[in-house]
């Protein structure tokens, strides 16, 4: 059965992405230095279609089961502008479920990556989702308000954060406004690493009295 799921790196301080966020400037200012540890891991260039990384180690073993482990994505509209220029053809080989008030036929890439753009909201994203997952999971992909919207609406199964050891200062906080009284976390996992620090979590739903 699926599982929803997050993998997001964080900076110290608990932003997702830097000030100033644009196609030219994705992840905003300095954001992407959240992601240092993931970007020295040929996994990780290896999955994106690009050549890249200098090592195959544990943080590359990380990334491969993500990739391994989901059947479909969904994701914000923003992600997607800022994605849409810099991302290689089939990046993400499965379907690609994007919200957005926009009306826009579904974008079949060659290989097995099809972006369709949903107009009615997270459960209607979430349903289809599913169809396309057969039984792997789905990866609420971002942006940090996607993912707020699916953790507020108490549909996120696990987690994943990877914590880099840096102050970004300012910008977009991955946990802004989460309904704290939602779920109960349960640590699953810590995993050390020199760029980083992964801490995988499990919730549980409380029960509504």
């Amino acid at each position: 059965m699926s599982k929803i799921i997050f993998d997001s790196g964080i900076s110290l301080d608990g932003f997702f992405a830097g000030d100033h966020r644009s196609p030219a400037n994705a992840m905003g200012d300095n954001g992407p230095t959240i992601h240092m540890w993931m970007f020295k891991q040929k996994a990780f260039w290896k999955n994106v279609n690009m050549e890249g990384g200098e090592e195959y180690g544990a943080d590359s073993k990380l990334i491969d089961d993500v990739f391994a482990r989901t059947g479909a994505y969904i994701m914000g509209k923003r992600m997607f502008e800022e994605g849409e220029v810099h991302w290689k053809e089939d990046l993400y080989k499965a379907d690609v479920y994007v919200l957005t008030h926009e009306k826009r036929e579904p974008w079949v890439q060659k290989g097995t990556t099809t972006f369709y753009f949903i107009n009615d909201g997270i459960h209607s994203a979430l349903e289809k989702a599913k169809q396309s997952a057969k039984g792997k999971d789905i990866r609420i992909q971002g942006g940090a308000n996607t993912i707020q919207q699916f953790l507020n609406a108490g549909l996120i199964d696990e987690f994943c954060i990877h914590i880099a050891p840096l102050f970004l200062g300012s910008g977009i906080r991955l946990f802004e406004g989460i309904d704290k009284n939602k779920y109960e976390l349960q640590i699953a996992e810590v995993l050390p690493s020199e760029l980083t620090t992964h801490i995988r979590y499990k919730l549980i739903k409380k029960k509504e009295h």
